[in-house]
């Protein structure tokens, strides 16, 4: 069983009052790790990390070319540890070892994006009557508190990190309780890398999150909260930062729709729908949970799905050839069937899974990938986020009917439309409202890109450059000449 500490200010500690707690492996249930309980004075010694940090201004007013160059090397760092980070990952949330080891490579090109970003953030010269001289500069925010899922638990931390090391702030990283170690891994790298990054301008703090993270985002001493995670939880943290007007990112919730029409190549479509919701078992924001299909091509499609699905063995993340693993935790799984139960009472038909998987893996948290048909838009299968490998299929006879069933959400993260028709595919680009659409593939997105919901999905933008202005201030300044 490993032993691990937090980092702070530079050091790595212990709990202020010794508290630890257990990490699993939700595959078998076996205890991994203990990590320390972080206290509310430990809270209060990362912000007063950061916020030295930040006030030394040896990050914020260093030469943002070298601020890049550091973020470069971290970059690197990340890529070299890949593989070791990737075991740990899988080993700690469930997830295959091609899962994690893609991901984490991916939070390493996020790095590489903001750092190339650091010397591009720019201010502007404005026209103003008279002998003036008016301008603007975009500065450092401040101190970051970035609360981490345990879905992506390297890769999401890393996407909120890098951004905000370009634009000059300091970080408080706070991973999930049941997935800390893939982060805690990665801070070790990049401490003992010896990258450049000054002391405190980056600390990883662990335990309870609604104790850390409502202490986190009604903290004075910070200035921008970042949170990934489900609706419940961001509405508190933004109600709790809206005390201080602390500004905040939510990435939250989604109920993505694939709007599959008669044109499409069917053949494609079936694997992109299966990658997009049994892919880390379902628990993805953007997982395509509801498939729209056009009622000629139902019966071919669901065909090719189930057919796809028998070439994904599940099984614990590590070993060879599993392209499903477990969930992140029983008593996760435990509430996505409950959920599917709570659907299937209120009608459609289960023609792949819909059960766990005891016989197979008793102890850990395994779970069948799980095809409902005929699932009416007042369905909860239809409406909620089950956050599981559940997908819920609808038909439709008509452009417009696809369009107002896809939009019948709360949600707006993503939606994938797949046509050959080149004016339906822009339409519907146009009219769905959501943050992100994806037309003949599923899912895809890249450190440039804006990954953005709206609606219930969240405010703000994470990745590209809109990214960058979350964490800058914008200040004025008028000269008389």
């Amino acid at each position: 069983m490993d032993e691990t500490s937090m980092w702070i200010g530079g050091a790595w500690t212990g709990a202020s009052d010794g508290a630890t707690g257990e990490v699993l492996d939700p595959s078998s249930g076996e205890v991994i790790a203990n990590v320390p309980k972080a206290t509310l004075a430990d809270v209060d010694a990362a912000v007063a990390a950061s916020r030295a940090a930040f006030e030394d201004r040896s990050w914020a007013a260093m030469d943002p070319a070298q601020r890049g160059r550091i973020l470069q090397k971290m970059a690197a760092v990340t890529y070299a540890e890949a593989k070791n980070l990737a075991t740990i990952e899988s080993r700690n949330n469930g997830k295959t070892f091609r899962e994690a080891l893609s991901e984490i490579r991916y939070g390493a090109w996020t790095l590489e994006y903001f750092a190339g970003a650091s010397d591009k953030i720019e201010g502007s010269t404005i026209p103003v009557p008279g002998n003036r001289l008016n301008y603007s500069l975009r500065q450092p925010l401040g101190v970051t508190a970035h609360i981490v899922p345990w879905n992506f638990p390297l890769q999401l931390a890393l996407r909120s990190i890098a951004p905000a090391l370009a634009a000059g702030c300091t970080v408080i990283a706070k991973p999930a309780s049941w997935t800390p170690l893939s982060l805690l891994a990665w801070a070790k790298a990049i401490d003992e890398a010896e990258t450049g990054l000054p002391s405190g301008v980056l600390q990883v703090i662990t335990g309870s999150g609604g104790l850390i993270g409502d202490a986190l985002a009604g903290h004075a001493g910070v200035d921008g909260i970042v949170l990934t995670g489900g609706v419940p939880t961001g509405k508190a943290v933004m109600a709790k930062a809206s005390e201080r007007l602390t500004p905040v990112t939510l990435e939250l919730g989604g109920k993505g729709a694939h709007l599959v029409f008669p044109d499409a190549d069917l053949r494609t479509a079936a694997k992109a729908v299966c990658f997009g919701i049994f892919m880390n078992a379902g628990q993805m924001c953007w997982a395509g949970s509801r498939l729209i299909v056009h009622e000629d091509v139902h019966d071919d499609l669901v065909e090719a799905i189930v057919a796809e699905i028998g070439k994904w063995p599940v099984g614990p993340g590590l070993s060879e050839g599993v392209r499903m693993g477990s969930l992140v935790h029983t008593s996760h799984r435990d509430e996505v069937l409950e959920k599917l139960n709570a659907g299937l009472a209120m009608g459609g038909e289960v023609v792949l899974g819909g059960a766990a998987m005891s016989d197979d893996h008793p102890a850990g948290a395994f779970m069948q990938p799980t095809v409902v048909t005929g699932v009416t838009e007042d369905n909860l299968l239809f409406t909620e986020e089950l956050f599981g490998p559940v997908l819920a299929v609808t038909t439709f006879s008509e452009e417009s009917e696809a369009l107002r069933l896809a939009n019948a959400t709360e949600f707006g993260l993503l939606n994938g439309v797949w046509t050959q028709h080149l004016g339906r595919a822009h339409r519907l680009a146009r009219d769905l409202q959501c943050g992100m659409v994806s037309i003949n593939e599923y899912p895809i997105t890249f450190p440039q890109t804006a990954f953005t919901g709206w609606k219930m999905s969240g405010i703000g933008v994470e990745q590209s450059l809109d990214a960058l202005r979350f964490y800058t201030r914008v200040k004025n300044v008028n000269v008389k000449i």
